[in-house]
């Protein structure tokens, strides 16, 4: 039995999250399914994190053990073929034995996108979170400035009940706007859960004017999580990258 890592990248919109659920339609509960068949064994998809419901992936990274003789070509074609066209794989290789492609990530990169045209974005409506105005840029990038770090995110993670270390590092918020999108880039070496979409939803307050970058400065230092703003729209948040 060797050990494979996967890069696979998917349209979260209809499924619940990359986590898989009972009675749900998950990506990693699509994935197993397929290479089940392909092997006649069970197989467990280790993912590099757990995205959710409605967030999309450009590059999540995965590993898991099949015993096969199909190359890793095979592997992605057999896998290509039968999943639905909502998820693709773009590589399989094989790897080391110790390879977790959860445990040994060190860092991840994270892309936010919202759309600030005069148009509807028809074609790329499952992919932007849509403002009916244009946010202050300067103001959010003062806020995103006070979030990066190694903090306590508590007043950042959408799980009341998480009771694990609630700090991380967030070594860069890059706000950049191109033509009718507004992209925010956020590396950290791991996320909680909904913390990037609080983080923009929070960085878009201060956009607004409805919260000062220092009212940001005081949700992070507060640990409280009604002091922070709301949680964005899980549709404009894709993972772009995952570094080990």
């Amino acid at each position: 039995m060797k050990n494979y890592k996967l890069e696979i990248a998917y349209d979260g919109s209809r499924y619940f999250g990359w986590e898989h659920q009972p009675d749900r339609e998950t990506v990693q509960g699509k994935l197993e399914k397929v290479l089940s068949l392909m092997t006649d064994e069970a197989a467990e998809v280790i993912g590099a994190g757990r995205t959710d419901a409605g967030v999309h992936a450009k590059a999540m990274i995965a590993n898991v053990r099949l015993n096969t003789e199909k190359t890793c070509e095979e592997i992605r074609d057999y896998m290509n073929h039968y999943l639905p066209d909502d998820i693709g794989v773009t590589d399989v290789r094989e790897c080391s034995d110790r390879f977790h492609a959860r445990y040994k990530a060190v860092g991840k990169l994270y892309t936010y996108t919202l759309w600030v045209g005069e148009n509807k974005p028809v074609f790329e409506r499952k992919f932007v979170t849509v403002l009916d105005q244009m946010p202050d840029l300067e103001a959010m990038k003062k806020a995103a400035a006070y979030l990066e770090g190694e903090h306590d995110y508590k007043a950042f993670c959408g799980n009341p009940k998480f009771s694990k270390s609630t700090v991380r590092i967030v070594d860069k918020i890059e706000i950049v706007r191109r033509k009718d999108k507004i992209y925010l880039n956020f590396h950290g070496t791991g996320f909680l859960q909904n913390m990037v979409r609080i983080m923009t939803g929070t960085i878009l307050e201060a956009g607004f004017h409805r919260m000062t970058p220092e009212d940001v400065k005081a949700a992070l230092e507060s640990r409280d999580r009604q002091m922070a703003g709301p949680t964005a729209p899980a549709s404009g948040l894709c993972l772009m990258k995952v570094d080990y």
